[in-house]
């Protein structure tokens, strides 16, 4: 009994000094409850059949992500549990010099570990309860589920793994603290208070040279990512992550050797105010902390990343989806014989096909639908057409296939199936022929050649581009804005019969007038096409799928990336508050010594907010060239909005990552100016 009062008269003091300890724990709990929970949501089945298949996708992923979270979790309450030990080792040695046991010890650590534990779980389930009830509106809305049949809901099995996660984290910080007890030395502990850490200054030359060969290895990751340094593969891919984390830990490793003398150069700075108090401290603690800097600087950077291509994916696809399909249903079927499809077959268009089969598309869709018919070329393909480019841009995405032989459209067709779309018409001359292209990224290597004046012969006769650039247009309707390149040539180039049928296209809308009646004509298309060779792209499907993606990315990047920031800001605030606890005697010397406390405070916000700054500060260099690499890779996205998802990344960190600092401060100066 007694032990426990220990226990819990220990809890009571290590709460009021290390608040952002046990709120982080709580956001955790709160988190890892509210992201397992979302399969529980009464509006997950008020969705259709398809979505309902995203959504598991969706909630699968996110139960592998849970995995790594709970290891990200473990390492931070593990960490912050044996820095706040290390801190009451003076403590420690008191009970041991009036006749304590380690033993003994370890059970009071253990009660207030547990009392920890149960109070952040508790607080923590209560907090994600109902915050999970929040994030059902945001997926009913996401997903567009009836509102109608929700219910407040609360998960016993994502309240059960979260328990059971967290309930294995603490076996670990019990196991760590015992064995952390039973190596201290009694002297050790009673003198604890009164040792500084042992600070060696390093060489400033061999400093020197480190900081000149990190910003080397940083160019050349930057470089590399960015493409002008050669192919970037899955192997090297990996190189440039181990090398970039390498140089990351030299970064801060010769910054803590050079950056007083490089402040100590400029006296007039250096000697202003308490600059020479900060300066020293600042760089007493970046000597001591190199490791955890570069892993809180890489956190920082994944946290920016996953944030700003998961928001820019998301908002790409919201916002291109209704232009990119206009109409109801668009299909499309090969024109060229293969294994699976015959000779006769394959000369057939869509509708005739599907009349063969005993479906008539008359019944489903409305008077005015189109059906077009492309062409290609066995001579022509992307290759051929990338002219004086050709070498540069198939070494800078070797991932295309640039094999791929290039679509040819008669004018008269595609401006039949555009003004269907309402999207722009064109005119040619005889002797001309344009491009469309969508995408962005293959839209400029395409511009490349249409600037180059780049011919294309057809049937013996020569054609020269219209426009020295690409323009916009589509075929087949999709969820954003991925059409690599198709030619429009005046009708006259397809009568040589050089060029073969290649894809047959028809679009329009359903007879059908609401929501349910489109359904069940979609139904009954897909019964009709389910063991052909029509593939049909219907907008409401488009929609479901370009909304599923947008939540699955969405999600995830939300999840990683709180944990991520509040894994980095509580690590970087309990260094702080434990150097505010440590250095108390020192600003009282301050105070002696004449300097008010409007200096103090300053210093102190100077000296976090530097702390603050440092990881931040390189992580966002490391993401500019990061999240360009991860939107090159993601080529079949076409990217996305950056703006909007730099800002809501900037506003996210700076609600986080900023009320942690501000949470720190605060503590901070609680501390050093209790008497």
């Amino acid at each position: 009994m007694m032990l426990f009062k220990l226990s819990l008269r220990n809890l009571k003091k290590s709460f009021r000094d290390y608040t952002i300890y046990f709120l982080t724990l709580v956001l955790g709990v709160a988190i890892f409850y509210v992201f397992n929970a979302l399969d529980s949501q009464g509006v997950m089945q008020a969705v259709s059949a398809s979505t309902r298949e995203i959504i598991q996708l969706m909630l699968t992923m996110l139960a592998g992500v849970s995995v790594f979270v709970s290891v990200i979790l473990g390492f931070l309450i593990v960490y912050a549990n044996n820095f706040l030990i290390r801190k009451r080792k003076k403590e420690f040695g008191v009970y041991m010099t009036l006749g304590m046991g380690r033993g003994s010890i370890s059970r009071i650590l253990l009660g207030e570990t547990v009392l920890i534990g149960l109070i952040s779980l508790a607080v923590g389930l209560v907090i994600g309860v109902f915050a999970s009830q929040l994030m059902s509106v945001l997926v009913a809305r996401m997903f567009e589920a009836d509102m109608t049949v929700y219910t407040f809901v609360f998960s016993p099995r994502a309240a059960g793994k979260t328990v059971i996660y967290f309930g294995i984290m603490y076996l670990l910080v019990i196991f760590f603290n015992a064995a952390a007890i039973s190596r201290y030395k009694l002297l050790d502990l009673l003198t604890a208070g009164r040792k500084n850490e042992q600070v060696r200054m390093k060489n400033p030359v061999v400093s020197g040279i480190l900081f000149v060969i990190s910003l080397g290895l940083l160019g050349y990751c930057y470089l590399s990512v960015l493409g002008r340094l050669g192919t970037v593969d899955r192997n090297r891919t990996l190189a440039l992550i181990a090398l970039g984390s390498i140089a990351t830990f030299l970064f801060f490793w010769s910054l803590s050797g050079l950056m007083l003398r490089v402040i100590r150069a400029r006296r007039g700075f250096y000697l202003k105010d308490l600059n020479l108090f900060v300066f020293r401290q600042m760089n007493s603690r970046i000597n001591t902390t190199v490791c955890s800097m570069t892993v809180i600087c890489l956190m920082l950077f994944m946290t920016i990343g996953v944030l700003s291509c998961g928001v820019s994916v998301n908002q790409s696809l919201t916002a291109e989806f209704e232009e990119m399909a206009p109409r109801d249903v668009c299909m499309r079927k090969s024109m060229e014989a293969d294994d699976k499809l015959s000779y006769e077959a394959a000369g057939k268009g869509i509708a005739e096909y599907l009349s063969g089969e005993g479906f008539d598309l008359d019944e489903e869709l409305k008077e005015g639908y189109v059906e077009i018919t492309s062409y290609t070329s066995q001579g022509l393909t992307w290759e051929d057409t990338l002219g004086e480019s050709r070498e540069q841009v198939m070494e800078r995405f070797p991932m295309l296939d640039w094999s791929s032989r290039e679509e040819l459209v008669p004018l008269s067709e595609y401006n039949r199936m555009a003004e269907l779309y309402g999207i722009p018409t064109y005119e040619l001359s005889e002797d001309e022929y344009l491009l469309l292209c969508t995408f962005d990224s293959m839209k400029a290597i395409r511009d490349m050649a249409l600037r180059a004046g780049a011919p294309l012969t057809i049937g013996g006769k020569q054609y020269v581009p219209r426009y020295e650039e690409s323009r916009d247009g589509y075929l087949s309707m999709s969820s954003s804005r991925t059409v690599m390149g198709i030619y429009i040539l005046p009708d006259s180039a397809f009568e040589s019969g050089e060029l073969k049928p290649y894809c047959n296209y028809l679009a329009g809308d359903y007879r059908a007038d609401s929501k349910d009646e489109r359904m069940i004509t979609e139904e009954r298309i897909a019964a009709a096409t389910k063991r052909t060779p029509v593939y049909v792209i219907s907008k409401i499907s488009l929609r479901e799928s370009s909304v599923g993606i947008g939540a699955i990315m969405t999600f995830i990047a939300l999840y990683l990336g709180v944990i991520f920031l509040i894994s980095s800001a509580a690590v970087l605030a309990l260094k702080e508050l434990s150097e505010a606890s440590d250095n108390r005697e020192r600003y009282r010397i301050l105070r002696e010594l004449g300097a008010d406390q409007g200096m103090i405070r300053r210093a102190l916000f100077k000296q976090i907010g530097i702390f603050f700054l440092m990881p931040l500060s390189l992580a966002f260099v490391h993401s500019i060239f990061g999240v360009q690499f991860v939107n090159r890779m993601l080529i079949a996205l076409n990217g996305g909005s950056q703006l909007g998802a730099i800002l809501f990344t900037a506003v996210f960190i700076l609600l986080i990552y900023g009320g942690y600092f501000l949470a720190t401060y605060a503590g901070s100066r609680r501390i050093v100016e209790e008497e």
